[in-house]
């Protein structure tokens, strides 16, 4: 099991990257992505921007869940980045569709880890 400080850790580091790779789009690859490209990249570093604050907030949810909840809500929002916004940034720069079939499937991945992470604290707001 991790603990809270090791998923806010891998939101700093998923922040980081988030503010790289989207100076990297705007800049190095404005001449190189057409705008459907640009808008795919875009998309990527969004959705890795929002879910790096989440990570970055776990620490300060985790009193209201379990240690069990804490990991099945970091570790999923992790594979969603990963999956997600990684298929995004591949898909834009090879053209290569077949890997927006992986895009679903860390879209899956995010919605399990904020419906967990809404279930954890809903069990949480009838504690006494």
């Amino acid at each position: 099991m991790m603990s809270a400080t090791f998923f806010a850790f891998i939101g700093a580091i998923f922040g980081i990257l988030t503010v790289a790779l989207g100076a990297f789009g705007a800049h190095a690859l404005k001449s190189i992505l057409d705008s459907y490209g640009q808008g795919i990249w875009e998309k990527a570093v969004f959705y890795q921007a929002i879910h790096s604050l989440l990570l970055l907030m776990l620490p300060s949810l985790s009193n209201y869940m379990t240690a069990k909840e804490l990991n099945i809500v970091g570790y999923t929002i992790i594979i969603g980045v990963l999956l997600f916004s990684g298929s995004l940034y591949i898909l834009a720069l090879s053209e290569k569709k077949y890997f927006g079939a992986i895009t679903p499937i860390g879209g899956i991945a995010f919605i399990a880890g904020w419906s967990w992470l809404a279930y954890a604290l809903f069990k949480a707001s009838f504690r006494s």
